[in-house]
């Protein structure tokens, strides 16, 4: 009976020493995180943050290359630190489970829930705008070609005014950040998306080189008289019985000089009359 009895303890000890070695995994900074869950000293959770760091930016990267460029992956981090405070002090080190994998879950639901607080559009929004997408992808594939209103519309079981609506409800989805790069591009020549907005102050540089062109028709195939009426009835808006007054013309051999002067211009023109118009 003690001989038996010494066996089943010898097997106990050996079962309780598999399952300490298995609560207990040797990849993990044992000595430290007993140290900071008996003392909860800020210098051992500082030094548990400095080890599990690259995790937060592992993560931060990942969640990064599925967003808009303006999102930083800094700010990513920040958020994934709270995560991974929150998950070293939830960490039981007994229950055999690696760290990294009980605090990648935390991490990543951080910055998840930073992005959706910073996020001014509300939930909803977001997710008519997502369903919309997805169908629009979904009859792409089907029919080879985008689809129209109409086939969209009876996909999701809406009329053509519940579709404009949200569509015009999805488009408050969209944010350009004007200091983002266009594209992918070095630093060194590269440009943002603010360099592509129209200076409505500034004038079109094709429409004043084709004013330039016409100006310099006008001076050379008119005469004197020929080009004082092109001024005054185009640009000084005067009538041409008010520019046969100014010239000392008839009001009827003004309309003729006019009528002579656009078809010596179009034929001079010829096919870039168009353009010009």
């Amino acid at each position: 009976m003690a001989r038996t009895a010494a066996k089943v303890a010898a097997a106990a000890t050996t079962k309780s020493g598999a399952i300490a070695r298995k609560k207990a995994p040797t990849d993990e900074p044992v000595d430290l995180w007993r140290e900071y869950k008996a003392t909860k000293s800020d210098a051992a959770r500082n030094k548990l943050i400095e080890t599990y760091l690259p995790v937060v930016r592992y993560t931060a990267e990942r969640v990064a290359a599925k967003l808009p460029q303006n999102v930083e992956v800094d700010d990513l981090m920040s958020a994934g630190i709270f995560g991974l405070m929150d998950a070293i002090d939830g960490f039981d080190l007994e229950r055999g489970v690696k760290f990294k994998t009980f605090c990648s879950q935390r991490v990543r639901g951080a910055m998840l829930d930073e992005l959706r607080a910073c996020d001014w559009v509300p939930r909803l929004v977001r997710t008519k705008a997502s369903h919309l997408e997805h169908a629009t992808r979904a009859l792409e594939a089907e029919l080879r070609r985008p689809p129209t209103d109409i086939e969209l519309a009876e996909r999701l079981g809406l009329s053509l005014a519940e579709l404009d609506e949200l569509a015009r409800e999805a488009s408050a989805t969209s944010i350009v950040s004007f200091s983002e790069k266009w594209q992918d591009q070095d630093e060194q020549h590269a440009f943002h998306a603010v360099d592509l907005l129209e200076d409505r102050r500034v004038e079109s540089p094709i429409d004043e080189l084709q004013r330039k062109d016409v100006m310099e028709i006008v001076t050379k195939e008119l005469s004197l008289k020929e080009r004082l009426i092109v001024l005054l009835y185009y640009f000084e808006e005067l009538t041409m019985r008010e520019i046969g007054l100014v010239l000392d013309l008839s009001e009827s051999r003004v309309c003729q000089l006019h009528t002579r002067i656009m078809a010596r211009l179009e034929a001079k023109l010829g096919s870039r009359i168009k353009d010009l118009r």
